[in-house]
């Protein structure tokens, strides 16, 4: 049984397979520039955020209907649950669907006909974070948060993903007050490929609750102290962090030495199709190449857990809290 753990940081486009990707092509009548899925796996080779994001968005051109975003969301159950998923909160990026002429009702019902009864079929509680492309511009920002208001019932939050570089989390100061407004909650990306003042600037600006990466904030010591007196939540993504050159090898990661300063991290998988390995994977290899012992690993399943949404029902996050103490690790775990 794998270590029980909530994830934090996944997009869901994130975890088309390439196998899925040629079913639902052969669906919708979309011809990819892949021979074949051997093929397909063969371009999951990037040099850098940029070089996977343009793979990433011309595989989103093979989901069109709600059906295709429901399979999507039921593949990573599926994948999750077996991992040891018991909550998660799932990143969506509706700008990219926008400008191919898929609706906001789409994306987000398709979803949910997966996640709606995520708990019955798999044993795992879902929420969706509507993310904002940060290299489109802040009008369009503010205008998927418009189009999204007939669907909040289904979304908890906003964030900021896509190329870091040069898009600093001001350039969406009025999109995040705007949902603060409707009662959002907020993450932001920041630290990965960009600077540490774009962590500060994540907190002081956009008022978000927690930092998806986070990394470079141990450039900063002032910024370290910070994040550890306001246990202000990262969300680390190991194995990403290595295929897209964040750090050179796994063995290099800064993650033990963040652990050690006390910071509240968490391990996820960000974009799991992509970067070889889901959730459990992430543990597994952390455990292996960092020499995480088992009170460090549960301390990051304890700390995805406290770091969740999951306000509105206390009761499932106790429960899970209570799992995680219980564990007993094995040979094979996470």
């Amino acid at each position: 049984m794998p270590l029980p753990t909530a994830e934090l940081h996944l997009h869901i486009e994130g975890t088309l397979e390439p196998e899925l990707a040629f079913e639902l092509a052969a669906r919708n009548g979309v011809e990819l520039p892949y021979a074949d899925t051997d093929a397909l796996r063969r371009a999951y080779r990037f040099e850098d955020l940029q070089s996977f994001l343009d793979l990433y968005y011309e595989l989103m051109a093979v989901l069109r209907t709600e059906q295709d975003f429901a399979d999507l969301a039921d593949a990573y159950l599926a994948r999750a649950a077996a991992q040891g998923v018991r909550h998660a909160e799932i990143f969506f990026d509706p700008q990219a669907h926008l400008a191919r002429g898929v609706a906001m009702g789409t994306v987000v019902e398709g979803l949910w006909r997966a996640l709606g009864d995520s708990v019955e079929r798999y044993g795992i509680s879902t929420k969706l974070i509507m993310c904002f492309l940060r290299d489109e511009s802040a009008e369009s920002a503010l205008a998927t948060l418009e189009a999204a208001k007939p669907h909040l019932h289904r979304i908890t939050g906003v964030g900021l993903d896509s190329a870091e570089a040069g898009h600093p989390p001001a350039k969406f100061r009025e999109v995040y007050e705007a949902a603060a407004a409707l009662g959002l909650r907020r993450v932001a990306h920041a630290g990965e490929e960009g600077p540490p003042e774009y962590i500060t600037e994540a907190l002081d600006v956009l008022g978000v609750e927690r930092v998806d990466h986070g990394l470079r904030c141990m450039e900063d010591p002032a910024l370290v102290e910070r994040l550890v007196r306001d246990r202000v939540p990262l969300t680390v993504c190991p194995l990403s962090n290595v295929r897209l050159r964040a750090v050179g090898a796994l063995a290099e990661h800064p993650l033990p030495a963040m652990l050690d300063a006390g910071l509240l991290c968490t391990v996820n998988s960000d974009d799991p199709a992509y970067f070889g390995g889901y959730v459990g994977d992430n543990f597994a290899a952390v455990r292996s190449e960092l020499g995480l012992g088992e009170d460090r690993l549960r301390e990051l399943a304890r700390n995805s857990f406290l770091a969740s949404f999951l306000e509105d029902d206390e009761e499932r996050r106790a429960r899970c809290l209570a799992e995680v103490d219980a564990y007993e690790f094995g040979d094979e775990a996470p």
